[in-house]
């Protein structure tokens, strides 16, 4: 048998956390000595002492955990949880990760406040366009709910074009609009030829020309876009121009490193002198 501190030393514990789940009737004993009060466990409790720690590092209760042992959870249906709960953290990793590059964008777009864009900011045509497109909702505009709407529609048009045997003649395009619950319609599109004139479960249509957008090339991964749709924003306001929608997503260049990606900001506008329906919103 082990004295209390060589079974924490084996069990990688604290001595105090095997005192309090003693006291809580979770892992007693095997003996404890009545004239001293000393502790002894046996090897055999190690199988219990080490359910116990990872059920609480998935995040259950110890009463929880009592009512699990007591069913006696097998080491395949704890492992199966185990992976379970491991892929939550990871989720939980990756979002934290998203957010923490989208307050670091928000820092950088603070610190540069006041200064023009150091960006080209290019003023041009849009010329019809004709394209294929699925379209989502997603909850606001923000990239966090942008994110897992337009990644799973490029990936259903692609299916939805592979296998209509058409392939598209540019880069990708994402253009928004305002949902009417107060969301953001999202439309993932693909240019396409005049010969295409059907493609299953997706819409083709001809994007209508824009006489003037404001553009600007957006180097880097899109949760990270705020400097320079901001900048671009500074750049409409001091030129005498407003906006006119959501800007256009144009993908010039997507590899698989994100840090890598070329995405050109197509936001129409119009001089301001000529916007005649500007109200306070």
């Amino acid at each position: 048998m082990f004295t209390i501190g060589d079974f924490a030393k084996y069990g990688r514990v604290s001595v105090r956390m095997l005192r309090h789940y003693d006291a809580i009737g979770l892992l007693p004993p095997a003996r404890v000595d009545a004239a001293s009060g000393y502790r002894f466990y046996d090897a055999a409790q190690l199988a219990r002492l080490n359910r116990i720690v990872a059920l609480k590092d998935l995040g259950l209760r110890l009463d929880q955990i009592r009512s699990i042992l007591d069913e006696q959870v097998s080491a395949e249906q704890l492992r199966g949880m185990l992976r379970l709960r491991r892929s939550e953290l990871e989720s939980e990793l990756n979002d934290t990760a998203i957010r923490l590059r989208q307050v670091e964008a928000r820092l950088r777009t603070i610190e540069s406040e006041g200064a023009m864009p150091s960006k080209d900011v290019v003023l041009k045509a849009l010329p019809p366009l004709r394209v294929v497109q699925v379209t989502g909702v997603a909850a606001s505009y923000e990239p966090e709910d942008i994110t897992p709407v337009i990644n799973p529609l490029y990936e259903r048009l692609c299916e939805l074009l592979s296998k209509a045997d058409v392939r598209p003649v540019g880069p990708g395009l994402a253009r928004y609009a305002d949902a009417p619950d107060g969301g953001i319609v999202v439309h993932a599109a693909l240019p396409v030829s005049d010969e295409v004139t059907e493609v299953a479960g997706a819409e083709i249509l001809v994007l209508p020309e824009v006489p003037h957008a404001a553009t600007i090339l957006h180097q880097g991964d899109m949760n990270e876009v705020l400097p320079t749709a901001q900048a671009l924003a500074r750049w409409i306001e001091a030129n005498g121009y407003v906006s006119a929608g959501y800007a256009r997503e144009v993908s010039l260049h997507v590899p698989e490193n994100r840090a890598d990606w070329v995405i050109e900001l197509q936001e129409p506008v119009v001089p301001a002198a000529e916007r005649t329906d500007r109200r306070d919103g």
